[in-house]
């Protein structure tokens, strides 16, 4: 058979390709001929619906409303869940406990719960008193759906003539929102929920109950909630028993009652409840007839001192009573009487202390919010300052803030090595330039002090030691490479810091040994109080006993073990070393003659939060000065008014009791001074005893002033608080100094 040759193969391929192509052209061009065929049958259909002229403009402008209300809606909506998100089933039940607290000697200190606060109708109410809110908080409650613009607009209007007479652009109902699911936090976020719970507010109650809720629930100075509570607080009588002044003078509170209650600024009460009457008036409620008796003899209230009263403890508390009554620990008693460990005389000393450094040395500082907590080594809660203006705002500084702890975190970097058995307090730690990466902490004045034992780097408060520290702990697991190792010995620190009872979650950062991960005051007091305790987990707690209404003790916090998170040998060495602090470190300004006090101060770069982290064996505190917005203050620093507050509460607290030793070191006269742990039981232990601790500072300095000359050139240069090195190092504003003396 002859097989056909090439040049014929060739030619049919190219036969079959054109016939191809062809084909496909063809195609393509009855397809587009059908296509415009089809074009041409939809333009003659839509031209039947073609507009010109003002129908145009018209249906243009509809779409783009339907289009931008579409996505505004979804915006809306988007703003919309985090308030609704804080709304459940119950929310009208979640404060249907009622709770009577007691001091630690039996005293009735305070009530918290609806129940306390719903003795009255609202049709029970005095007319005169509606009358005298309605006109002054919200003259359009009952016209406008939540929010009242027409209000608003007029209160601005008013505000900006001035004249002293500001007005509030929040309606009732925004306030009930506020009181029932927010705090005072002023920021756009609270103000965006707020709209939005006012309007669910609205669609899920009616007017009157929006109203008498708000009646019940608001704040109204003196450590009362409610106008029931303050008309028998300020004038002795119950509510329905007020007259015409007294119901003026009550309205006046409910915005700002640290500012206005009678028995803190009497004149500055009765000139708000004039205000009030001249609302009154305006609105139609009464005429100036009427009001001219309670113009001529203004209201009078009952002669009481200005209680210091524990409102921030009792918030806390009450919090953690619903929690516990939420895991089913009273049953299904809802009555409650608890005994707290609270000390009203250390409360009050705490509240006073705080109130007069603010107002002797706040602008001084450029500082204007303190939170101090105070607990027994087992982590009872003996006082609480939240704030410094409880009336002005109930944000819980003490337990709901997130702030950089700087140097006071320290103590968990070293507790970690310690329990490591790399470290004893006698080791010798050379501070010298260290980095990671890019990033290199620097020592205040940017110098480094070389050899010394790990005691004098706590005291001094040396930035380097505590990243070195950290790295030797991944070393210690395997890891050579510095970056990763210092990556496991941070993981180490955090779970140290968690198991000692801090409960917020750490970032981890470069940083995070120098303290640039956020904390809270009373974590910051319940993990040291692991050191004052022997090493036990000190969970704070406000609820000694608890009783229900038949007077049953259903729950004692003494039934309850605490968990061993630290060896005792840990202990007694980081008592050593914090103790060195207070008597030859930053923190010399805590010392309490005769008392053994060990504690450590923080101060974060900008200083923007200052700490004092302080114990003895018988009480632990933390206090902390700085700004809600986080500005900077005047170069305070831990060692100053936080060291001052703590020892001027500190101090009155220990006399007339027994004083109990920390665990590892003795109790001693006045001015002596802990024994250093023996060399004979570290192996590691150098000769440093050999010189005295003056002569070593001063051979350590100058080796560290040569030392820092030689390297002056490569070493990195000091960063700024923010800087891009900080921020891409993971950490936020940073403490690079050690504080001052």
């Amino acid at each position: 058979m002859r097989l056909p040759n090439l040049t014929t193969i060739r030619t049919r391929l190219q036969h079959a390709a054109l016939a191809f192509d062809a084909w496909v052209n063809a195609g393509l061009y009855d397809s587009g001929r059908s296509t415009g065929v089809l074009y041409d049958r939809f333009q003659g259909v839509m031209s039947r619906f073609a507009v010109r002229g003002w129908k145009r403009v018209a249906l243009d402008l509809t779409s783009e409303a339907a289009t931008i209300g579409t996505g505004g809606l979804v915006l809306l909506l988007t703003l919309a869940q985090p308030a609704f998100n804080l709304t459940s089933e119950n929310w009208l039940k979640q404060q249907d406990l009622a709770v009577t607290f007691l001091d630690r000697y039996g005293t009735e200190v305070g009530r918290r719960g609806i129940k306390h606060d719903d003795s009255l109708k609202l049709d029970e109410f005095p007319d005169i008193m509606i009358k005298a809110l309605v006109s002054t908080e919200d003259r359009r409650f009952y016209e406008h759906w939540g929010i009242d613009p027409i209000g608003t607009l007029r209160a601005l209007v008013n505000n900006s003539r001035g004249g002293g007479n500001v007005q509030g652009g929040s309606s009732i109902t925004q306030q009930l929102a506020k009181n029932l699911f927010l705090t005072n936090e002023r920021s756009l976020e609270r103000k965006i929920n707020e709209a939005f719970l006012a309007f669910w507010l609205e669609t899920h109650l009616t007017k009157n109950e929006i109203l008498k809720l708000y009646l019940d629930r608001a704040y109204m100075g003196g450590g009362t909630f409610g106008a029931v509570a303050a008309a028998d607080y300020y004038f002795g009588k119950p509510l329905k028993d007020i007259n015409l002044a007294e119901a003026a003078m009550l309205a006046g509170l409910f915005k700002a009652p640290s500012k206005y209650a009678p028995h803190v600024n009497l004149p500055a009460a009765r000139a708000r409840a004039v205000d009030v009457l001249h609302n009154m008036v305006e609105a139609g409620f009464v005429t100036e007839g009427q009001i001219q008796t309670a113009l001529r003899n203004p209201a009078t209230p009952v002669t009481r001192t200005r209680d210091i009263t524990a409102d921030y403890y009792l918030d806390w508390a009450f919090g953690e009573i619903k929690a516990m009554a939420d895991a089913g620990k009273f049953r299904n008693d809802r009555v409650l009487t608890v005994k707290t460990p609270l000390d009203v005389a250390i409360q009050k000393r705490a509240d006073e202390v705080v109130a007069g450094l603010l107002r002797k040395s706040g602008d001084a500082y450029n500082v204007d919010e303190a939170a101090m907590v105070i607990l027994d080594p087992d982590g009872a809660l003996r006082a609480m300052v939240g704030g410094s203006d409880y009336g002005e705002s109930q944000f819980n500084r003490a337990t709901d803030a997130l702030r950089q702890p700087g140097s006071s975190f320290k103590p968990y970097v070293y507790a970690a090595a310690l329990a490591s058995g790399q470290y004893r307090p006698d080791s010798i730690v050379v501070d010298r330039p260290t980095c990671i990466g890019n990033w290199c902490p620097q020592n205040y004045g940017r110098s480094y002090s070389g050899r010394q034992p790990l005691w004098l780097a706590v005291a001094k408060s040396i930035n380097t030691i505590p990243i070195q520290v950290s790295i030797q702990l991944g070393k210690a697991m395997g890891i050579s490479h510095d970056a990763r190792a210092a990556v496991a010995g941070r993981k180490k620190i955090i779970e140290t810091a968690h198991a000692m009872g801090i409960t917020t979650p750490l970032t981890d950062s470069v940083s995070l040994p120098i303290g640039s991960a956020e904390v809270t005051v009373i974590d910051q007091a319940a993990a040291y109080a692991v050191f004052a305790n022997g090493g036990k987990r000190a969970k704070p707690y406000a609820a000694m006993e608890v009783k229900n209404s038949s007077g049953e003790v259903i729950y004692r916090h003494a039934d309850e073990k605490p968990e061993q998170v630290l060896s005792t040998q840990v202990v007694a060495d980081m008592n050593y070393m914090l103790n060195k602090v207070v008597e030859e470190g930053t923190a010399r300004r805590v010392q309490i003659e005769g008392l053994k006090i060990a504690g450590k101060t923080g101060t974060t770069n900008g200083y923007k939060d200052a700490w004092f982290v302080g114990y003895t064996g018988n009480y632990v505190a933390a206090v902390w000065y700085g700004n809600d917005d986080s500005t900077s203050t005047n170069k305070m620093t831990g060692g100053s008014l936080p060291g001052q507050t703590w020892h001027d509460v500190m101090e009155p607290a220990h006399q007339g009791i027994e004083l109990k030793p920390l665990p590892g070191l003795k109790l001693s006269a006045p001015g002596a001074q802990a024994a250093a742990p023996s060399a004979a039981t570290n192996p590691a232990a150098s000769n440093y005893g050999k010189l005295s601790r003056r002569s070593f500072e001063v051979l350590s300095g100058v080796n560290g002033l040569f030392r820092a000359i030689e390297q002056a050139p490569k070493a990195a240069p000091r960063a700024e608080a923010g800087s891009a090195r900080d921020l891409a190092a993971g950490g936020r504003a940073v403490e690079r100094r050690s504080e001052t003396r």
